[in-house]
C-alpha cells in the first residue's frame, strides 16, 4: 500500500479549505453539538458531568486493561485496582490464553508501557473518587474483548486475519494505537458539555495526559519503519469510515514521508468526536450497541 495520498493535513493546510475554521468550529468536528446535546441523557449540569465522567472510565477500563496486561501481564483487578462498584459487578475479560506480557527487546519502549499503564490507573482512580464526590455511583468495568477485537480491527482495516498485539513491541504501540488516539478526541468532545469548572479542569489534564500518551504512541509506530506506519494508515481509515463523513483521523506519516505526530486539522487544533462516533468505533460497527472492545456494550446512561 502506497503512502502517498493517504494523510490529507499537509494538503488542507496547502489548499487553505479549512483556513477559515473558527477554533470554536474546529473543535466541534466531532459531530453537530446541537444534535450531540439532544442525544445526551440530561441537561447540561451535574447529572450529565456524571454521565460524562462514566463514559470516560469505560474507555479508562479499556486503556488500563490494555497496558497493565502488556507491561506486568496482569488485568486490573489482579493489581488490586477497583473494576466492581456499587453499580455492580464487572464484567468479563478476554485476553489471549497464553501470557499478554509482551517480550519487549527496548528497555525504553518498556519503561514507557509501563508509565502509561500506572497512568491510565490513576485515571481509573481519579474518575471513580471524582464520581464519588459529585455525588454519583462509579460504573463497573464492563466486559472488555482484547483477544477478538484486534482480529477484527485487523481484518475490517485490510491488515491480516488475525492480530495479536502483544507478540512483540511493535504490536503493543500500535494496539495502543488504535485505542489511545480515540481517547483524546473523546475527551475533547466532551469539554463543551462539563458543567462544574473543577470537572473540567481534571477532564482537561486528562485530555493533556492522554495526548502525552498518544505522543509517544505515534512517535514509535513511526519510527518502527513502513510497515507499521502502512498498518497504522489503514487502522486510520478504518475509524475514519466508521466515525461519520468528516475526517476526523490521520496517521502516522505525511503524505511526503515526514512524520505526522499530532494530528489537528487546519488550524493545529485536535479532533473532537461526540458519544456516538467513539462508540462507533469501539464497537466496531455504526449505530451498535455492543460490539469490538465491548461485547457487552459500555456501562452508564450514555450509551
Amino acid at each position: 500500500m502506497s503512502l502517498i495520498g493517504l494523510n490529507r493535513r499537509s494538503f488542507l493546510r496547502r489548499s487553505g479549505l479549512l483556513a477559515a475554521m473558527t477554533p470554536f468550529a474546529a473543535m466541534l468536528l466531532g459531530g453537530n453539538r446541537t444534535a450531540t446535546a439532544a442525544a445526551l441523557p440530561f441537561p447540561v449540569g451535574p447529572e450529565l458531568d456524571i454521565a460524562i465522567l462514566n463514559f470516560a472510565l469505560n474507555l479508562e477500563y479499556l486503556e488500563g486493561e490494555y497496558y497493565s496486561l502488556g507491561s506486568t501481564g496482569e488485568s486490573l483487578a489482579a493489581m488490586g485496582v477497583v473494576t466492581s462498584t456499587g453499580a455492580g459487578a464487572a464484567g468479563t475479560l478476554t485476553v489471549k490464553s497464553s501470557s499478554p506480557l509482551v517480550p519487549f527487546q527496548t528497555s525504553a519502549l518498556a519503561q514507557y508501557a509501563a508509565e502509561i499503564a500506572a497512568d491510565e490507573i490513576a485515571h481509573i482512580n481519579f474518575l471513580q473518587t471524582t464520581i464519588t464526590k459529585l455525588g454519583g455511583t462509579p460504573v463497573p468495568a464492563p466486559s472488555i474483548d482484547l483477544l477478538n477485537s484486534f482480529n477484527a480491527v485487523a481484518q475490517n482495516a485490510g491488515i491480516a486475519e488475525t492480530f495479536d498485539p502483544f507478540a512483540d513491541e511493535t504490536s503493543f504501540f500500535l494496539g495502543g494505537f488504535s485505542l489511545t488516539d480515540v481517547g483524546v478526541t473523546a475527551y475533547h468532545g466532551a469539554a463543551p458539555f462539563l458543567y462544574n469548572k473543577t470537572v473540567l479542569s481534571g477532564s482537561a489534564g486528562i485530555l493533556a495526559t492522554e495526548s502525552y500518551h498518544d505522543a509517544v504512541l505515534r512517535l514509535t509506530v513511526f519510527r518502527a519503519g513502513a510497515a507499521a506506519q502502512t498498518k497504522a494508515q489503514a487502522v486510520s481509515n478504518l475509524r475514519d469510515s466508521l466515525d461519520g463523513k468528516k475526517d476526523l483521523d490521520q496517521g502516522v506519516v505525511n503524505a511526503d514521508g515526514t512524520p505526522n505526530l499530532v494530528p489537528t486539522d487546519a488550524n493545529s487544533i485536535a479532533f473532537a468526536r461526540t458519544p456516538r462516533q467513539v462508540l462507533n468505533i469501539v464497537y466496531g460497527a455504526t449505530k451498535a450497541a455492543s460490539g469490538g472492545f465491548f461485547p457487552g456494550g459500555v456501562n452508564g446512561a450514555i450509551k
